[in-house]
């Protein structure tokens, strides 16, 4: 496009505002670089994130010839790497300043969880004893009526003695 301007800077994605601040050069030079960093909230799923592209970056490298393929793989994964946590905010953090411990939110809901899983068990504590006494029961009640309709099946041999036995 011949004739338009090309700017250097990128533009600022639709629903970010731009803060108020000292038209100082220092101040402006810090912002445009916060807002072009991608915002995320847990660095453990940023890096679960590189490790799956980390693959992708793998399979590029079976092109190459054997003998470069080893350095240029190790270059080519700390190059994107060290890109990905220069451009990546955690909770409006620099990458080295975010620490890697589970944030609130996250606790938060893995207590929901457990304690829908404590509820869970706690019901069927009351729950199957009952269900299993039914079962037991019936069980028994079912043995007692097989055993009333036994009837022995053995014919008695007619046993005749004799007096005079003659050995």
């Amino acid at each position: 496009m011949a004739g338009a301007p090309v700017s250097g800077v990128p533009s600022r994605p639709r629903g970010v505002e731009r803060e108020a601040r000292p038209d100082d050069g220092a101040s402006v030079a810090a912002s445009s670089r916060e807002d072009c960093r991608v915002r995320c909230t847990s660095k453990r799923a940023v890096t679960e994130m590189v490790e799956l592209c980390g693959r992708f970056v793998d399979k590029l490298g079976d092109a190459l010839p054997e003998e470069i393929r080893g350095p240029a793989l190790r270059d080519v994964q700390w190059t994107f790497e060290s890109a990905v946590q220069e451009n990546v905010s955690i909770n409006g953090q620099a990458w080295q300043e975010a620490s890697d411990s589970l944030i609130d939110s996250d606790i938060k809901v893995l207590e929901d969880q457990f304690d829908e899983i404590i509820v869970d068990i706690a019901t069927k504590r009351k729950q199957y004893p009952r269900k299993i006494l039914e079962c037991v029961i019936k069980t028994i009640k079912a043995k007692q009526e097989i055993l009333k309709q036994y009837c022995p099946v053995v014919h008695p041999l007619d046993l005749k003695y004799d007096p005079d036995p003659e050995i």
